[in-house]
C-alpha cells in the first residue's frame, strides 16, 4: 500500500512538472465526436440540429480509470425547418460543447466548454439531366450519376478550460507517519497552486465532395492556437501545446441496403501523436413510415500502438447509439489485471433529412 501511494504521488509530480505537455482527451468513436475533431464540422449534418453525448471509461482494472464525458449541440441557422438541408448554397451554423475529464481516481479534474461558429459555401454543383421522349427532364443528383457537388467550410471556436487538483486524494512522503500516510499532515509541497482557468482558440477547414450516394469529407484543424498558460507550479512559461488534426471520411452505398463508412484521424500535440483508421458496414432498412428507417452498423478501427476497436451501432429514425470496446495492444496489456476501456455514444438529430441522403454516423 505504501509503495502504491508513493507511486501515485510520483505520477502526480510528473504530471505537474510536465503540465505543458498535457494532452486533450481523445475518443475511440472520434467520428461521433466531431466538435472535438474540427470546429468546421459544426452543423455539418443532414438535419436541422444535432445533440451528441459521449462517455469514455479508460483503463479500468490495473489502475483507477480515466473518465471522460461530453454533451454537445449544433445547428444550422437562418433556414426553414422544412427546407432542403443538402443543397444550400450557403450554410451557417453554431454549436457548443461541455466536457469533463477525471484521472488519478478523481484527484485531477478538468472541465471544458467550447463555442463554435461555422460557414460553409458551395464551390460547384453539376446537375444531371435525363433525355425522355426527345425532352430533357431535370432529375437531380440523387437519381443521376452525373450529379456532383463540392463545398468548403471554415470553423472558428473558443474553448474555456479549468483544471483542479484535489490534494485530499493524494499522499506525499512528508505525510508518512512511520506506519501509514496521514493526509491531515502538511504535504510539504509549497510550490503547488491551483491552475488558473484559460481560454484558447481553435480553427479548421473542411472540404466536402458529394456525388449521388457517395460523400467524402476532408479536413484539418488546430486547437489552442494561442497556447494559453497552464501550470500547477506557478511557472508562467508553461503553456498548453497546440493540437493539430487531420481527418478524412468516405461513405457510400455499396448496394441499395449496404452502406460503407470508412474514416481516419491523425492528431499531434507536443511530443505525442497517433492515428486511428477503420470502417464499418451498415445494413439499411427503410421504414414503412417516414422517419422510421433503421440502420445497423458494425465495424473495426485501429488506434496506433494502443488498441483494436470493434464498434456496434444502431440508428432508428433520428436516434443513434454506438458502443466500442478497446482491445488493448500496448504494453498495458501485460498488466496482471486486464485494462478495460469502453465508450458509449448517443446521438439525437432534428427533423429535416431529405431523400437520397446517406444515414451517416458521421453526420
Amino acid at each position: 500500500m505504501k509503495k502504491m501511494r508513493q507511486c501515485v504521488a510520483m505520477i502526480f509530480w510528473l504530471m505537474a512538472m510536465k503540465s505543458s505537455y498535457a494532452q486533450d482527451p481523445s475518443f475511440s468513436q472520434f467520428f461521433s465526436s466531431p466538435l472535438t475533431i474540427n470546429p468546421a464540422l459544426t452543423a455539418n449534418i443532414n438535419e436541422k440540429w444535432r445533440v451528441i453525448s459521449n462517455y469514455r471509461n479508460q483503463w479500468s482494472g490495473p489502475a483507477k480509470p480515466y473518465s471522460t464525458g461530453t454533451i454537445s449541440f449544433d445547428s444550422k441557422l437562418f433556414q426553414d425547418v422544412t427546407g432542403n438541408y443538402v443543397d444550400e448554397n450557403t450554410r451557417v451554423g453554431i454549436g457548443g460543447m461541455m466536457m469533463y475529464d477525471e484521472s488519478m481516481g478523481g484527484a485531477l479534474k478538468s472541465n471544458y466548454a467550447s463555442l463554435n461558429a461555422t460557414a460553409n459555401i458551395r464551390l460547384m454543383k453539376k446537375e444531371g439531366y435525363e433525355q425522355n421522349g426527345g425532352r430533357i427532364r431535370h432529375i437531380g443528383k440523387a437519381d443521376n450519376d452525373e450529379g456532383a457537388e463540392q463545398r468548403l467550410g471554415v470553423g472558428l471556436g473558443l474553448i474555456y478550460g479549468n483544471r483542479r487538483i484535489d490534494l485530499n486524494k493524494l499522499s506525499f512522503g512528508e505525510q508518512f507517519n512511520g506506519s501509514d500516510f496521514d493526509t491531515n499532515l502538511p504535504s510539504g509541497e509549497t510550490a503547488l497552486s491551483q491552475m488558473k482557468p484559460y481560454i484558447s482558440a481553435s480553427a479548421g477547414l473542411l472540404y466536402t465532395y458529394k456525388q449521388n450516394y457517395t460523400h467524402i469529407d476532408l479536413g484539418v484543424s488546430a486547437f489552442h492556437v494561442n497556447k494559453p498558460t497552464q501550470t500547477f507550479i506557478k511557472d508562467e512559461n508553461q503553456s498548453l501545446a497546440r493540437r493539430y488534426v487531420a481527418h478524412a471520411n468516405v461513405e457510400t452505398f455499396l448496394t441499395s441496403n449496404i452502406i460503407l463508412n470508412a474514416n481516419g484521424v491523425y492528431q499531434n500535440q507536443a511530443a505525442a501523436s497517433y492515428f486511428s483508421i477503420g470502417g464499418a458496414l451498415g445494413y439499411y432498412i427503410p421504414g414503412y413510415e417516414e422517419g422510421k428507417d433503421v440502420t445497423i452498423n458494425a465495424g473495426l478501427w485501429y488506434w496506433s500502438n494502443n488498441a483494436m476497436i470493434p464498434y456496434l451501432g444502431i440508428s432508428y429514425g433520428n436516434f443513434q447509439v454506438g458502443l466500442t470496446y478497446d482491445i488493448t495492444t500496448s504494453t498495458l496489456n501485460e498488466a496482471a489485471k486486464r485494462a478495460n476501456t469502453f465508450e458509449l455514444c448517443l446521438v439525437l438529430r432534428g427533423n429535416g433529412r431529405t431523400s437520397g441522403v446517406i444515414p451517416s454516423p458521421w453526420k
